[in-house]
C-alpha cells in the first residue's frame, strides 16, 4: 500500500513498528479482522536487539539479527512509512514530520526508548575509534568485538548510567563475556576490568544480585557503584565519572570502554499531553491504559510502567492491551491485568546464564522447575537459541 493510498483515520492506530507495536498489531489483526489498523513506523529494517550482546562477544554475526520490516507487518494492516511528530490526543490526532494527519479511535503508543549519544560530551564523536564501542547499536556492534578480541591487557570499563536503559543487566554482561575472552586469550593476568555503574547495587532484585556479585568476585572485577559517566575524552583514552551523592567527580584511564549510553522517552512523547513527569506515556500499571485519555493505550519501553525494559515484559504486556483495547471498544470493564513480569537473561560467560524472571513486587516468577539463580549452560542455550526463534516465529507472529 502506498502513502498516497493511506487513509487519514483508523479505528486503532499503532504507533511504532518495534517489538511492542509489531506484537500489538499482530494480535490485533487475528482478534479484528473486520476492523482496521494502521502501523506508523519509517524504518524498513527490523532488529532482534538482545543477540546484539552475543554479537559483541563475536557468538553471532551482527546480521542475524536483522530482518525485513515488511516482512512483519500483519496482513490487512497499513504500514505508514513517516516518523510522528506530534499528538493531538484532545482531538483524537497525530501529526507526520512529513505532514500528514491521522486520526484514530484508539491509540497505542509504542515509541521504544530514546538513546541519548550526545547527552556524555565526547561520546559521539568517540564512538567507533580509540577501542570506544557499545552494543546498542547495529552500526557500532561489531566494533565491540574488535575491541575485545583485540585487547592486550591494560583497563577494560564497562560503564551503566543513571537512567533507564533497556534490559538492566545488559551492561554487565557483555563485560562478562569479554572477561572470558580475555582469559581465552591469554591476556587476563595483565588486565583489568572494571564496572562503574551509577546504579547502587549490581541488580535490584537480591535473589539475583547475590550470584552476580559472586561471578563478579570470581573473575576479579572491580564493581565501583554510584558512580556515573559524564564525558569522555576520547584521545588521551579518559573516562570522566560523578559520584551520584556528593558529585564528585574522577577520572579513569582505559585501554577499552563500553559504554552504555545515557536512555529517555523519545522527545516526541516528552513533549506531547501523553507524557508523565519523567516523560514517559503516562499508564495504568495494571491496564496500560492512559489514565486521564482512555482511548489510548501503552506499551513497551516508552511507557512509564515501573519494571525492567525488556522484550519479555512486552510479551506479557501484549496480550493485556489487546484484550482492554477491546473490552474498551465495547464500552466493557477492562479486566486484563499486567503483574510487572519481566526477564533479563543475565549472560555471566560463554555457556553460562542466570534467568532472572520477576513482578512488580520483585518476586521471583519462574517459568522452570529448576533454580533459575543459578548459571546454568542451559538457561544460555534459550537465550541464543530459543527464544530469538520465539521472537521472530512467535510474538511478531501473534502467536506467543
Amino acid at each position: 500500500m502506498t502513502n498516497a493510498t493511506f487513509k487519514d483515520h483508523y479505528q486503532v492506530l499503532i504507533v511504532g513498528g518495534g517489538t511492542a507495536g509489531i506484537t500489538v498489531a499482530a494480535q490485533l489483526r487475528r482478534k479484528l479482522a473486520p476492523y482496521d489498523v494502521a502501523i506508523v513506523e519509517p524504518s524498513t529494517k527490523h532488529y532482534y536487539q538482545p543477540l546484539w550482546t552475543l554479537v559483541g562477544a563475536g557468538v553471532f554475526p551482527k546480521e542475524q539479527s536483522e530482518r525485513a520490516e515488511s516482512a512483519f507487518i500483519p496482513p490487512g494492516a497499513a504500514w505508514i512509512r513517516e516518523h510522528v511528530a506530534e499528538f493531538h490526543p484532545e482531538q483524537n490526532y497525530v501529526v507526520t514530520r512529513e505532514g500528514r494527519r491521522i486520526g484514530y479511535d484508539y491509540l497505542v503508543v509504542a515509541l521504544g526508548i530514546q538513546i541519548d549519544w550526545g547527552q556524555i560530551p565526547g561520546l559521539r564523536e568517540g564512538i567507533g575509534r580509540r577501542q570506544i564501542c557499545s552494543n546498542y547499536s547495529y552500526q557500532q556492534v561489531d566494533y565491540t568485538w574488535e575491541c575485545v578480541r583485540s585487547f592486550q591487557g591494560g583497563t577494560a570499563l564497562f560503564t551503566m548510567p543513571n537512567t533507564a536503559v533497556k534490559c538492566g543487566g545488559a551492561p554487565q554482561k557483555i563485560m562478562y563475556l569479554a572477561d572470558d575472552a580475555f582469559r581465552r586469550a591469554g591476556v587476563r593476568d595483565k588486565s583489568q576490568v572494571i564496572f562503574a555503574s551509577a546504579q547502587g547495587s549490581l541488580f535490584a532484585i537480591e535473589r539475583y544480585r547475590n550470584t552476580l556479585e559472586k561471578v563478579a568476585a570470581r573473575k576479579g572485577i572491580d564493581v565501583r557503584l554510584k558512580q556515573n559517566l559524564v564525558e569522555l575524552r576520547p584521545d588521551s583514552k579518559e573516562a570522566i565519572f560523578e559520584h551520584v551523592d556528593t558529585q564528585e567527580r574522577t577520572a579513569i584511564p582505559f585501554d577499552l570502554i563500553h559504554v552504555t549510553p545515557p536512555m529517555s522517552a523519545p522527545d516526541v512523547i516528552k513533549m506531547s499531553p501523553l507524557a508523565n513527569d519523567a516523560g514517559w506515556v503516562e499508564v495504568d500499571k495494571f491496564t496500560l491504559q492512559h489514565p486521564r485519555i482512555p482511548n489510548v493505550f501503552s506499551l513497551g519501553d516508552c511507557s512509564g510502567l515501573p519494571t525492567s525494559k525488556t522484550g519479555a515484559a512486552i510479551r506479557k504486556q501484549a496480550p493485556v492491551v489487546v484484550q482492554n483495547l477491546l473490552s474498551a471498544m465495547q464500552g466493557s470493564p477492562l479486566e486484563a491485568r499486567y503483574d510487572g513480569y519481566t526477564s533479563c537473561p543475565l549472560v555471566t560467560g560463554y555457556g553460562r546464564l542466570v534467568l532472572a524472571e520477576f513482578d512488580y513486587e520483585g518476586q521471583p516468577q519462574e517459568t522452570f522447575p529448576v533454580d533459575q539463580s543459578k548459571e546454568r549452560l542451559s538457561m544460555y542455550l534459550l537465550k541464543a537459541y530459543a527464544l530469538p526463534r520465539l521472537y521472530w516465529h512467535g510474538m511478531l507472529r501473534g502467536r506467543a
